[in-house]
Protein backbone atom coordinates (compact mmCIF):
# COMPACT_ATOMS: atom_id res chain seq x y z
CA UNK A 1 0.00 0.00 0.00
CA UNK A 2 3.18 2.68 1.08
CA UNK A 3 4.81 1.70 -2.29
CA UNK A 4 1.44 2.38 -4.19
CA UNK A 5 1.26 6.15 -2.38
CA UNK A 6 4.43 6.67 -2.99
CA UNK A 7 3.96 6.26 -7.18
CA UNK A 8 1.42 7.90 -7.06
CA UNK A 9 2.69 11.05 -5.40
CA UNK A 10 5.55 10.68 -7.44
CA UNK A 11 3.60 10.60 -10.61
CA UNK A 12 1.67 13.59 -9.64
CA UNK A 13 4.91 15.32 -8.89
CA UNK A 14 5.90 14.84 -12.26
CA UNK A 15 3.32 15.77 -13.90
CA UNK A 16 3.14 19.06 -11.74
CA UNK A 17 6.58 20.03 -12.55
CA UNK A 18 6.58 19.66 -15.93
CA UNK A 19 5.64 24.05 -15.63
CA UNK A 20 9.82 24.10 -15.05
CA UNK A 21 10.27 22.08 -18.37
CA UNK A 22 7.59 25.07 -20.44
CA UNK A 23 9.91 27.53 -18.35
CA UNK A 24 13.38 26.40 -19.49
CA UNK A 25 12.42 26.01 -23.55
CA UNK A 26 11.09 29.75 -23.04
CA UNK A 27 14.44 30.86 -21.97
CA UNK A 28 17.14 28.86 -23.94
CA UNK A 29 14.93 28.43 -27.57
CA UNK A 30 14.61 31.36 -29.26
CA UNK A 31 11.35 30.26 -31.66
CA UNK A 32 8.70 28.50 -30.90
CA UNK A 33 8.68 25.05 -32.63
CA UNK A 34 5.04 25.27 -33.53
CA UNK A 35 4.61 22.16 -35.19
CA UNK A 36 5.54 20.01 -32.15
CA UNK A 37 3.72 21.41 -29.69
CA UNK A 38 0.77 21.46 -32.20
CA UNK A 39 1.06 17.83 -32.30
CA UNK A 40 1.57 17.40 -28.35
CA UNK A 41 -1.18 19.52 -26.98
CA UNK A 42 -3.29 17.17 -29.53
CA UNK A 43 -1.78 14.10 -28.37
CA UNK A 44 -2.37 14.51 -25.27
CA UNK A 45 -5.86 15.74 -26.21
CA UNK A 46 -6.14 12.66 -27.66
CA UNK A 47 -5.09 10.58 -24.33
CA UNK A 48 -7.05 12.29 -21.99
CA UNK A 49 -10.22 11.93 -24.07
CA UNK A 50 -9.83 8.23 -24.98
CA UNK A 51 -8.76 7.34 -21.43
CA UNK A 52 -11.81 9.55 -20.12
CA UNK A 53 -14.22 7.79 -21.98
CA UNK A 54 -13.49 4.68 -22.37
CA UNK A 55 -11.88 3.69 -19.41
CA UNK A 56 -12.30 6.04 -16.40
CA UNK A 57 -16.17 6.91 -17.11
CA UNK A 58 -16.75 2.80 -17.54
CA UNK A 59 -14.79 1.91 -14.26
CA UNK A 60 -17.08 4.78 -12.31
CA UNK A 61 -20.09 3.57 -13.78
CA UNK A 62 -19.20 -0.05 -13.22
CA UNK A 63 -18.71 1.16 -9.11
CA UNK A 64 -21.72 2.81 -9.01
CA UNK A 65 -24.01 0.76 -10.59
CA UNK A 66 -22.65 -1.85 -8.18
CA UNK A 67 -23.22 -0.44 -5.84
CA UNK A 68 -26.70 1.60 -6.08
CA UNK A 69 -27.98 -0.87 -8.86
CA UNK A 70 -28.54 0.23 -12.52
CA UNK A 71 -30.82 2.91 -12.50
CA UNK A 72 -29.44 5.51 -9.27
CA UNK A 73 -25.86 4.15 -10.76
CA UNK A 74 -26.38 5.11 -13.69
CA UNK A 75 -27.77 8.49 -13.00
CA UNK A 76 -24.73 9.72 -10.45
CA UNK A 77 -21.97 8.47 -13.13
CA UNK A 78 -23.77 10.92 -15.17
CA UNK A 79 -23.90 13.47 -12.56
CA UNK A 80 -20.31 13.18 -11.13
CA UNK A 81 -19.18 13.57 -15.02
CA UNK A 82 -21.00 16.75 -15.20
CA UNK A 83 -20.57 17.97 -11.74
CA UNK A 84 -16.11 17.61 -13.12
CA UNK A 85 -17.09 19.67 -15.83
CA UNK A 86 -19.23 22.65 -13.63
CA UNK A 87 -16.18 22.16 -11.05
CA UNK A 88 -13.53 23.27 -13.57
CA UNK A 89 -15.75 25.47 -15.40
CA UNK A 90 -15.71 27.53 -12.00
CA UNK A 91 -12.13 27.50 -11.42
CA UNK A 92 -11.96 29.52 -15.05
CA UNK A 93 -14.86 31.16 -14.85
CA UNK A 94 -12.64 33.11 -11.63
CA UNK A 95 -9.46 33.48 -13.25
CA UNK A 96 -9.10 36.84 -15.19
CA UNK A 97 -8.07 36.75 -18.69
CA UNK A 98 -4.79 37.83 -18.02
CA UNK A 99 -4.35 35.22 -15.52
CA UNK A 100 -6.20 32.06 -17.26
CA UNK A 101 -3.78 29.37 -18.15
CA UNK A 102 -6.00 29.32 -21.46
CA UNK A 103 -4.12 32.22 -23.25
CA UNK A 104 -0.92 30.47 -24.19
CA UNK A 105 2.02 32.24 -24.42
CA UNK A 106 4.79 31.55 -27.33
CA UNK A 107 8.57 31.77 -26.87
CA UNK A 108 8.64 34.70 -29.28
CA UNK A 109 6.96 36.68 -26.41
CA UNK A 110 10.36 36.78 -24.32
CA UNK A 111 11.49 39.67 -27.25
CA UNK A 112 9.39 42.39 -25.65
CA UNK A 113 10.77 44.81 -23.76
CA UNK A 114 10.89 43.53 -20.12
CA UNK A 115 11.17 45.88 -16.54
CA UNK A 116 7.57 46.82 -16.88
CA UNK A 117 6.93 47.08 -13.40
CA UNK A 118 2.77 47.12 -13.85
CA UNK A 119 3.18 43.72 -15.28
CA UNK A 120 5.08 42.33 -11.68
CA UNK A 121 1.53 41.74 -10.07
CA UNK A 122 -0.30 40.16 -12.70
CA UNK A 123 2.98 38.15 -13.90
CA UNK A 124 2.40 36.70 -10.21
CA UNK A 125 -1.33 36.54 -10.27
CA UNK A 126 -0.80 34.12 -13.39
CA UNK A 127 0.87 31.74 -11.49
CA UNK A 128 -1.25 31.38 -8.94
CA UNK A 129 -4.24 31.39 -11.25
CA UNK A 130 -2.65 28.35 -12.88
CA UNK A 131 -1.50 26.75 -9.58
CA UNK A 132 -5.49 27.00 -8.69
CA UNK A 133 -6.50 25.93 -12.25
CA UNK A 134 -3.71 22.61 -12.08
CA UNK A 135 -5.15 21.57 -8.44
CA UNK A 136 -8.11 19.56 -9.37
CA UNK A 137 -6.02 17.45 -12.28
CA UNK A 138 -3.44 16.59 -9.25
CA UNK A 139 -6.68 14.62 -7.62
CA UNK A 140 -7.33 13.40 -11.35
CA UNK A 141 -3.86 12.16 -11.57
CA UNK A 142 -3.69 10.74 -7.91
CA UNK A 143 -6.46 8.90 -7.51
CA UNK A 144 -6.19 7.25 -10.84
CA UNK A 145 -2.57 6.23 -9.95
CA UNK A 146 -3.82 4.65 -7.14
CA UNK A 147 -6.58 2.79 -8.75
CA UNK A 148 -4.82 1.63 -11.55
CA UNK A 149 -0.86 2.48 -11.99
CA UNK A 150 -0.65 2.11 -15.68
CA UNK A 151 -3.91 4.29 -16.04
CA UNK A 152 -2.25 6.11 -13.95
CA UNK A 153 1.17 6.96 -16.08
CA UNK A 154 -1.34 7.67 -19.04
CA UNK A 155 -2.84 11.04 -17.51
CA UNK A 156 0.29 11.77 -15.87
CA UNK A 157 2.32 11.88 -19.12
CA UNK A 158 -0.82 13.71 -20.70
CA UNK A 159 -0.88 16.42 -18.10
CA UNK A 160 2.54 16.55 -18.24
CA UNK A 161 2.79 17.64 -21.96
CA UNK A 162 0.20 20.06 -21.55
CA UNK A 163 1.56 21.67 -18.47
CA UNK A 164 4.43 22.37 -20.51
CA UNK A 165 2.73 25.47 -22.13
CA UNK A 166 1.66 26.89 -19.00
CA UNK A 167 5.17 27.19 -17.79
CA UNK A 168 5.75 29.29 -20.37
CA UNK A 169 2.06 30.89 -19.99
CA UNK A 170 4.03 31.90 -16.36
CA UNK A 171 7.38 32.61 -17.18
CA UNK A 172 6.70 35.14 -20.31
CA UNK A 173 4.60 38.02 -18.08
CA UNK A 174 6.54 37.51 -15.05
CA UNK A 175 9.48 37.92 -16.92
CA UNK A 176 7.98 40.62 -19.08
CA UNK A 177 7.88 42.22 -15.21
CA UNK A 178 10.79 41.81 -13.83
CA UNK A 179 13.63 41.08 -16.22
CA UNK A 180 14.73 38.41 -13.96
CA UNK A 181 14.81 34.52 -15.69
CA UNK A 182 15.47 33.08 -12.13
CA UNK A 183 12.38 34.59 -10.44
CA UNK A 184 10.22 33.35 -13.92
CA UNK A 185 11.51 30.22 -13.46
CA UNK A 186 10.66 30.27 -9.68
CA UNK A 187 7.58 30.86 -9.88
CA UNK A 188 6.74 29.01 -12.76
CA UNK A 189 8.20 25.87 -11.14
CA UNK A 190 6.15 26.18 -7.92
CA UNK A 191 3.08 27.07 -9.47
CA UNK A 192 3.46 22.64 -10.59
CA UNK A 193 3.32 21.80 -6.96
CA UNK A 194 -0.33 23.16 -6.69
CA UNK A 195 -0.74 19.33 -8.14
CA UNK A 196 1.13 17.06 -5.64
CA UNK A 197 -0.35 19.32 -3.11
CA UNK A 198 -3.82 18.78 -4.97
CA UNK A 199 -3.10 14.64 -4.58
CA UNK A 200 -2.37 15.43 -0.48
CA UNK A 201 -5.74 16.72 -0.18
CA UNK A 202 -7.07 13.52 -2.15
CA UNK A 203 -5.40 11.48 0.33
CA UNK A 204 -5.79 12.98 3.66
CA UNK A 205 -9.66 14.32 3.01
CA UNK A 206 -10.93 11.75 0.47
CA UNK A 207 -8.75 8.33 1.36
CA UNK A 208 -10.73 7.86 4.71
CA UNK A 209 -14.33 7.69 2.78
CA UNK A 210 -12.73 5.69 -0.25
CA UNK A 211 -15.67 2.88 -0.99
CA UNK A 212 -17.12 2.24 -4.36
CA UNK A 213 -19.72 5.04 -4.22
CA UNK A 214 -16.98 7.84 -3.50
CA UNK A 215 -14.68 6.16 -5.87
CA UNK A 216 -17.01 6.26 -8.51
CA UNK A 217 -17.70 9.53 -8.05
CA UNK A 218 -14.76 11.14 -7.99
CA UNK A 219 -13.37 8.90 -11.37
CA UNK A 220 -17.07 10.72 -13.39
CA UNK A 221 -15.48 13.98 -12.12
CA UNK A 222 -12.17 13.22 -12.99
CA UNK A 223 -13.20 12.30 -16.44
CA UNK A 224 -15.52 15.07 -16.71
CA UNK A 225 -12.62 17.36 -15.94
CA UNK A 226 -9.75 15.92 -17.77
CA UNK A 227 -12.89 16.11 -21.22
CA UNK A 228 -13.40 19.79 -20.23
CA UNK A 229 -9.56 20.47 -20.30
CA UNK A 230 -9.12 18.97 -23.86
CA UNK A 231 -11.77 20.62 -25.56
CA UNK A 232 -11.58 23.74 -23.76
CA UNK A 233 -7.60 24.36 -23.50
CA UNK A 234 -6.23 21.83 -25.41
CA UNK A 235 -7.76 21.17 -28.68
CA UNK A 236 -7.94 24.86 -29.20
CA UNK A 237 -4.35 25.71 -28.48
CA UNK A 238 -3.15 22.63 -30.78
CA UNK A 239 -5.23 24.54 -33.57
CA UNK A 240 -3.59 27.93 -32.91
CA UNK A 241 -0.22 26.50 -33.49
CA UNK A 242 -2.23 23.70 -36.12
CA UNK A 243 0.39 23.52 -39.63
CA UNK A 244 -1.82 21.00 -42.22
CA UNK A 245 -4.08 18.81 -39.91
CA UNK A 246 -1.05 18.35 -37.43
CA UNK A 247 -3.43 18.84 -34.32
CA UNK A 248 -5.76 16.46 -35.54
CA UNK A 249 -2.88 13.73 -36.52
CA UNK A 250 -1.86 13.85 -33.19
CA UNK A 251 -5.26 13.59 -31.63
CA UNK A 252 -5.71 10.55 -33.41
CA UNK A 253 -2.34 9.25 -31.91
CA UNK A 254 -2.61 10.07 -28.79
CA UNK A 255 -6.22 7.85 -28.94
CA UNK A 256 -4.55 5.19 -30.17
CA UNK A 257 -1.45 4.83 -28.38
CA UNK A 258 -3.87 4.73 -25.63
CA UNK A 259 -6.12 2.76 -26.77
CA UNK A 260 -2.81 0.03 -27.46
CA UNK A 261 -1.93 0.44 -24.19
CA UNK A 262 -5.03 -0.16 -22.71
CA UNK A 263 -5.07 -3.31 -24.83
CA UNK A 264 -1.99 -4.38 -24.18
CA UNK A 265 -2.52 -4.55 -20.31
CA UNK A 266 -5.89 -6.64 -20.00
Amino acid sequence: MTENLLFAFGLTLMAGLATGIGSILAFFTSTTNTKFLSVTLGFSAGVMIYVSMIEIFVKAKDALVGSMGNVLGNWMTVAGFFGGMLLITLIDKFIPKQGNPHELKKVEDMKEKPNNQALLKMGTFTALAIAIHNFPEGIATFTSALQDPGLGIAIAVAIAIHNIPEGIAVSVPVYFATGDKKKAFKLSFLSGLSEPVGALVAYLFLMPFLNDVMFGIIFAAVAGIMVFISLDELLPAAKRYDETHLSIYGLIGGMAVMALSLLLFI
